[in-house]
């Protein structure tokens, strides 16, 4: 699976002729009217014994404290607030779970390696996260925030191999893109699918999306829409 080459947000279907550039405009098109539906909030969970029922499909959103998860989420929805979002790294403290039109569970999950949390603290997100992604029946995909600006971290690279070790499919998201000049994030990319590669269970796609200047949204909804429940 990691033989294909990284999406590094550049080029088109059309170099591959109407057939693809079709397909291609249809994905968007589902993805568009999936994150187009109402999205509303349903549970806070701080333990793994209060999750809510496992009845739709989830896209789990984890990444390193202040990586832009939040944002992310809402750039997705099209919304500014659903997912609360701060300056100060930390501020989500318990796995959020949204409902995205009754076919998607998209889940904010806690952000790991903040240190200036007690060490109680990061013990107990860091453990919530853990039990999360290895005992979920419904994860269907996580997408995993990194930095453009730094690449995978040994956090990251951690994540990564719970990730594999629980045969759960992962993509890795690039955020906050639109802060590196071009050369640069082609040279994060690079790097980052060289780190890819060596994971099975990580999709051989990289998005590079920016929240602010919405890149990379529309593709990331399609590659969603994939995994929610049919229309």
């Amino acid at each position: 699976m990691n033989d294909a080459p990284a999406n590094s947000g550049t080029g088109g279907p059309e170099a591959a002729g109407p057939e693809a550039a079709g397909s291609e405009a249809a994905a968007l098109e589902a993805g568009r009217l999936l994150f187009a539906q109402e999205c509303s909030f349903v549970a806070g969970v701080v333990r793994v014994a209060g999750l809510p029922p496992d009845a739709l499909p989830e896209v789990a959103f984890a990444g390193r404290s202040n990586v832009g998860k939040s944002s992310l989420i809402n750039a997705l929805t099209n919304r500014k607030t659903l997912a609360r979002t701060s300056n100060t790294p930390g501020r989500t403290q318990q796995i959020n779970f949204f409902d995205l039109g009754g076919r998607l569970h998209l889940v904010d999950l806690p952000g790991y390696g903040y240190a200036r949390a007690s060490k109680d603290k990061v013990r107990q997100w860091n453990a919530l996260i853990r039990d999360y992604l290895r005992g979920r029946a419904s994860l269907r995909r996580v997408c995993l925030l990194i930095d453009a600006r730094h690449g995978p971290k040994p956090g990251d690279r951690e994540i990564m191999g719970l990730l594999d070790a629980s045969a759960v499919s992962y993509q890795i998201v690039l955020t906050k893109a639109d802060k590196l000049r071009e050369s640069e994030l082609a040279a994060c990319l690079s790097e980052t699918s060289r780190a890819a590669a060596r994971h099975p269970a990580c999709h051989p796609d990289i998005a590079a999306t920016s929240a602010e200047k919405g890149r990379g949204i529309a593709e990331l909804r399609a590659a969603l829409a994939t995994v929610a429940l049919p229309a």
